[in-house]
């Protein structure tokens, strides 16, 4: 009786871990794809001059998308949901981006701040799945400090203090840091097992991460 148990035991974890190591690799395949629609999306927002929109509608359209991703992401319509969503994202990151290119160094640095997003991505995701950490216990500390961030960016946008923005900027930069490492734990630690709604995290995270960084490198590049 005892053998047939811990055979069961065993059978159980190796199943586990075959269903993680699925949704992990189904994850960065899934991240990959949206990564270069989203890039796709936002170069052709270049090319054809797409006008920014006002914070409020990016706003609307972004938690509406992101609503319709999470309430499809166990249906095939999930990844419908998920290419509008990062589709939309790169669309209104191009109008952000020809700003930035028309800078003097402007080039220079949106290329740098590309090299420290992936630097920073593959680095703490290469961390996360070597030593396996649970690193679950920095959740309470990321989801206040979103909600703090949160508050701040809407108030600069009333208020447009330099020093609050690349504040917020740095802050940002930490958080999304952090939350590569909490979200790549949680799909190892079996937290997370929808591979869609994981991309979407994972996306999210690199998004915010290279805007930031980007802010960053022109204030203390001199091109603000």
């Amino acid at each position: 009786m005892q053998d047939k148990t811990v055979y069961r035991a065993d059978q159980v974890a190796i199943e586990s871990v075959i269903g993680t190591n699925k949704v992990l690799k189904n994850t960065y395949m899934l991240l990959g794809l949206t990564l270069a629609f989203s890039a796709l999306c936002a170069g052709v927002s270049m090319a054809v001059g797409f006008p920014a929109l006002p914070w409020f509608m990016t706003l609307i359209g972004m938690f509406g998308l992101l609503f319709l991703v999470h309430a499809t992401a166990n249906s095939a319509w999930g990844l419908v949901s998920v290419f509008l969503f990062t589709g939309f994202m790169g669309a209104t990151l191009g109008p952000m981006l020809n700003v930035y290119l028309s800078l003097p160094n402007g080039p220079g640095l949106v290329m740098q701040a590309l090299g420290g997003t992936a630097l920073v991505f593959f680095a703490l995701s290469a961390y996360a799945l070597t030593t396996r950490k649970d690193f679950s216990y920095m959740g309470g500390f990321l989801m206040v400090g979103l909600i703090v961030v949160i508050v701040a960016m809407i108030a600069n946008i009333f208020l447009a203090i330099p020093a609050l923005s690349l504040t917020i900027s740095a802050a940002v930069v930490l958080i999304m840091s952090g939350l590569i490492l909490f979200d790549t734990s949680r799909i190892i630690n079996g937290g997370e097992t929808n591979y869609i709604r994981a991309t979407v995290g994972l996306y999210l995270n690199i998004y915010n991460l290279f805007i930031h960084l980007l802010s960053l490198l022109t204030a203390f590049g001199g091109d603000d």
